[in-house]
């Protein structure tokens, strides 16, 4: 489970936006609006290489969000930034309700049937338009495990455990890892 302190990722540089340095950003979730409140973010380079840098301004532009970092001026210095990774703080997300959860908690969580058979390991979710389904790698390989009744009993994110109902009828997909 990732601590308070520990980055997570929440969008990619797609482009610069005009001539003063601003950033459009491609949202992994493109209903949040976590950016646009915040004072700082870590900024991931496609070589490995991070920065933490302060937020000059941050708007809503349709789904996406146009971001201004402090010392990124021109275009030139935005055009340099395209593909990095824009990380907030896991502190910084809002509280949850019971029963949610944040995808990235349980990357990593073990999802086993109820009688305690391990079916893999939780590496990702993906919401598609008809359910939003687990991608869980194992032994039988790669499945999108439906987030449905029929499929998943329960999510428990601090205990980095999904409990699965049922596998029957799912299979195992090479598209995704």
């Amino acid at each position: 489970m990732l601590g308070p302190e520990d980055w997570v990722p929440l969008a990619v540089v797609a482009r610069p936006h005009g001539v003063r340095g601003e950033l459009r950003l491609k949202l992994y979730n493109e209903d949040s609006n976590l950016l646009l409140t915040q004072e700082e973010v870590l900024v991931k380079l496609a070589d490995g290489e991070s920065h933490e840098v302060s937020i000059d301004t941050a708007r809503r532009a349709n789904e996406a969000i146009l971001l201004k970092l402090f010392s990124v001026d021109d275009r030139d210095r935005a055009e340099e930034l395209r593909g990095a990774e824009i990380c907030l703080k896991r502190g910084a997300f809002p509280a949850l309700g019971d029963g949610e959860f944040y995808a990235c908690d349980i990357q990593g969580a073990r999802a086993e049937m109820l009688d305690g058979t391990l079916v893999g390991t939780v590496r990702d979710m993906i919401e598609y338009p008809a359910a939003t389904v687990l991608v869980v790698e194992g032994d039988m390989g790669v499945i999108e495990l439906p987030l449905t009744d029929a499929y998943v009993k329960q999510v428990d994110a601090a205990a980095s455990l999904v409990s699965v109902v049922s596998i029957e009828g799912l299979e195992p997909s090479r598209s995704r890892a």
